[in-house]
């Protein structure tokens, strides 16, 4: 498999998405290229504090850079020559099967549909989040591709959660909810209410509406909203789950008995952590455009480029867009073109 590497997106570029592309291109089984792309200095800076380079990996120079105020379809239009729109174009034009990138995530999504394109029924690609629960992965979508949707997205967007929950999470008929404010059909605005008849009526296993307090319990595999609702529970629970490990260490540091305690519950801390790292779940995959993308947080380390690669990996490996668009040809007629 070929992957192509914006070397230059994420607040510590190109420093950190470099170590995390050795890092890849040396414990990744499949992994046949690795095409860095970006400044061909700065990236060749990087590599040279590294003894050993895998073979796997080269460098395709790109001259420009899109800043995070950039205007997306609009950056990428002026800028052909940024390291996401080439690392975009590698893609397109066959040369690499997938595209990884930590910069910008407006970006990525504008440059991915227009020069990707959509897959076969699909309406707007968007985007999936990860996210642990007290049992499994939850798949989140849509985390902030499209902030205001309509049943049929809904729809679209549970039957493309479901197949990533089922091919990469193992998970057997996935269970399907709806992100609204009760879990009476009657609740929500009247974009939501209108999706739970649409979704009641897919093939999919939809348990109905699920609420906020649900999203953790480990009950559900995929639950689906607009982005805009998505988003706001992305950074929320990211910011929750640092807030907590923040207020832990904290605390148990207080008193020499704490700090006993913290000793000896240390395998069970680091698992928490472990288990809350949203680095570890390698970032979003944007759902429904020709080709494999993978949009990872722009503070990424090392590590969280280097699963991000895995998750690309293995999402070309189950053959991910086949399987949603055999999916989404299964939607009834009206469904299909609400």
């Amino acid at each position: 498999m070929r992957i192509a590497l914006d070397a230059m997106g994420g607040d510590h570029a190109p420093r950190e998405i470099v170590a995390g592309a050795v890092r890849a291109a040396q414990e990744l089984p499949g992994l046949t290229r690795l095409i860095l792309v970006g400044d061909e200095q700065s990236i060749s800076r990087e590599l040279d504090s590294f003894k050993h380079v895998p073979d796997c990996l080269t460098v395709l120079h790109a001259s420009e850079v899109i800043e995070m105020h950039e205007k997306p379809a609009q950056a990428i239009r002026r800028k052909k020559d940024s390291s996401i729109a080439r690392a975009i174009d590698l893609v397109k034009d066959g040369e690499a099967d997938a595209v990884v990138s930590a910069g910008h995530t407006g970006a990525m999504v504008a440059g991915a549909t227009l020069k990707l394109r959509r897959l076969k029924g699909v309406s707007r690609p968007a985007i999936a989040a990860v996210l642990p629960t007290e049992n499994r992965p939850l798949v989140l979508v849509d985390a902030g591709a499209n902030p205001e949707c309509d049943a049929r997205l809904f729809t679209e967007f549970a039957i493309m959660g479901s197949v990533y929950s089922g091919l990469i999470f193992k998970q057997s008929a996935p269970i399907v909810g709806l992100l609204s404010i009760g879990e009476e059909e009657l609740k929500g605005t009247e974009k939501t209410r209108e999706a739970f008849d649409y979704l009641s009526k897919a093939p999919l296993n939809f348990r109905g509406n699920v609420e906020g307090h649900d999203v953790f319990k480990g009950e559900t595999d995929v639950i689906v909203c607009d982005g805009f609702t998505g988003n706001i529970v992305l950074k929320t629970s990211e910011s929750v789950a640092g807030a907590i490990m923040f207020w832990l260490k904290r605390e148990l540091s207080q008193t020499p008995m704490r700090k006993l305690g913290a000793a000896l519950a240390r395998g069970g801390l680091v698992s928490m952590k472990e288990r809350l790292d949203p680095e570890s779940y390698g970032g979003a995959l944007l759902l429904g455009v020709n080709g494999v993308c993978v949009i990872t947080h722009g503070a990424s380390s090392s590590n969280a480029i280097f699963h991000a690669v895995r998750v690309a990996g293995e999402s070309l490996e189950h053959q991910l867009n086949t399987h949603i668009v055999e999916q989404l040809s299964l939607l009834e007629p009206e469904a299909a073109t609400l």
